[in-house]
């Protein structure tokens, strides 16, 4: 397996070298008495990978929702017009969590 590296060479000091490789070349399954017992990705990568699992359970969830509704929706335009709120007033809020 390309994607993995023996546990063993961690303790033959070639952990830098591990990490770069992981940096430069994606993840890495760490092998240990031939069983997977981890798996290396950068950080960047890590919280990628947990937003777009998020995405997925939102995605999921607004489906789920969607399939139960009556059938009559409100557009946004209509929201933003019942309730008085401009695009403007959108872009001059700070980062605001929608869940």
């Amino acid at each position: 397996m390309q994607n993995s590296v023996p546990i063993s060479n961690f303790n033959k000091g070639m952990a830098g070298k591990i990490f770069a490789d992981v940096r430069s070349n994606g993840p890495k399954v760490v092998i240990k008495n031939n069983i997977p017992e981890c798996v290396l990705m950068s950080p960047e990568e890590y919280i990628s990978l947990l937003d777009e699992l998020e995405d997925m359970r939102l995605l999921a969830m607004a489906k789920d929702r969607l399939s139960h509704t009556s059938g009559k929706t409100i557009s946004h335009e209509e929201i933003m017009k019942k309730y008085g709120i401009s695009q403007d007033d959108l872009d001059e809020m700070e980062d605001v969590e929608i869940e």
